[in-house]
């Protein structure tokens, strides 16, 4: 590993004398990637240098004990040695993290998708309650919402919702861990025996991909036109103007109604539909992730579940960390970086053991 890192560190200095040459920055955008790559390696970099420190420390530490002390200083050269230990080996830990492989698409926007599941009125409820926390969320990291699909239901529930969110990078990287079937847990404002019901939701968070990641042959769409209808628009049935495209190839349907325009209405489609394809083809690509929708997003039964939202107890529990936070207001109020923090660290000690590094 420490040879790993060396390679590292001799690459980062190289690129620090590269963009720093004019002739180099003539060219804006071999440039603007040399600069990325080495933003990419300053946190490494950075921890491997104090790392270093750390072992250098150790060495004059383990020097010092072949000379002749006296007691009390032999005592404390030990003591020392023992927290430069224990720093070390966080240290190490820490680095071994930090070399995991990146998902490629960490930085990238997303794509995200919210449809109402199993538990009729209820359940589109808290398909609505899920919808604002993921916009406080964004507001509170300064993301840009865009509405791609937003068909609502008269009581102001969520039977389908798709947003973009992104314009910082990252947004996949957090976000990426909120596919899956959401469970909800409460007494429902219709019910007059105070009875607790269960309903549930579905989310699926997808990266944005770029047009050059996706090719889209004219002869493998078919694009109908219909009226909008639903509680998402006030020009509803007014002109043909919701898109619907299906992905002959694959079956993948898309719609958009959310646009007065049958252009815009089309172009947002057809962004869904690129990130749609790219998650499915890259599925392909590797036989353990051929059914990774359908596992994390599932059918939308209340059995299936990454989380449960449970309001009588308020709080909010992940089942694939096994994690429970006692702050449900907080959480649907966007504070979610505590659950997503303790996801991201879950996956790289995942990763970690299974030698990934």
């Amino acid at each position: 590993m420490l040879d790993k890192l060396r390679q590292l560190c001799g690459r980062y200095e190289q690129l620090s004398e590269r963009i720093a040459d004019p002739a180099v920055m003539a060219d804006r955008d071999a440039w603007r990637e040399l600069v990325k790559e080495h933003a990419a390696l300053e946190e490494i970099v950075t921890a491997f240098r104090a790392h270093e420190g750390t072992l250098a420390a150790l060495s004059d530490c383990h020097g010092m004990l072949s000379e002749q002390l006296d007691a009390e200083m032999k005592e404390l050269v030990h003591a020392e040695l023992q927290e430069l230990e224990a720093r070390s080996a966080a240290e190490e830990e820490g680095l071994r993290a930090l070399l995991l492989p990146k998902d490629p698409n960490d930085e990238r926007d997303v794509i995200l998708e919210i449809r109402a599941g199993t538990g009729g009125d209820e359940a589109a409820l808290f398909g609505a309650d899920l919808l604002r926390m993921y916009l406080r969320y964004a507001e509170r990291n300064g993301y840009r919402v865009e509405y791609i699909e937003n068909n609502l239901t008269d009581m102001g529930g969520v039977k389908e919702v798709v947003l973009s969110l992104g314009g910082r990078r990252g947004a996949y990287s957090r976000l990426k861990f909120e596919s899956g079937v959401h469970r909800v847990q409460r007494v429902p404002e219709t019910e007059s025996q105070g009875r607790i019901h269960t309903s549930a939701a579905t989310v699926a968070v997808l990266p944005e991909v770029d047009d050059v990641q996706v090719e889209l042959r004219d002869s493998d769409l078919r694009i109908d036109t219909y009226r909008s209808s639903g509680a998402g628009g006030q020009h509803v049935n007014k002109t043909e103007s919701a898109i619907r495209i299906t992905h002959l190839p694959t079956g993948i349907v898309v719609q958009c109604q959310d646009e007065k325009s049958q252009l815009k209405n089309k172009e947002q489609a057809l962004r869904v539909l690129k990130s749609r394809l790219f998650e499915f083809y890259q599925s392909q690509q590797d036989a353990a992730m051929a059914s990774r929708r359908k596992s994390l997003v599932g059918s939308g039964d209340r059995s299936e579940r990454i989380r449960t939202y449970n309001f009588p107890q308020s709080r909010v529990t992940d089942h694939r960390i096994g994690l429970t936070l006692y702050k449900l207001e907080q959480f649907l109020d966007g504070d979610m970086d505590e659950m997503i923090d303790a996801l991201i660290v879950a996956e790289r000690a995942a990763k970690l053991s299974d030698g990934e590094a």
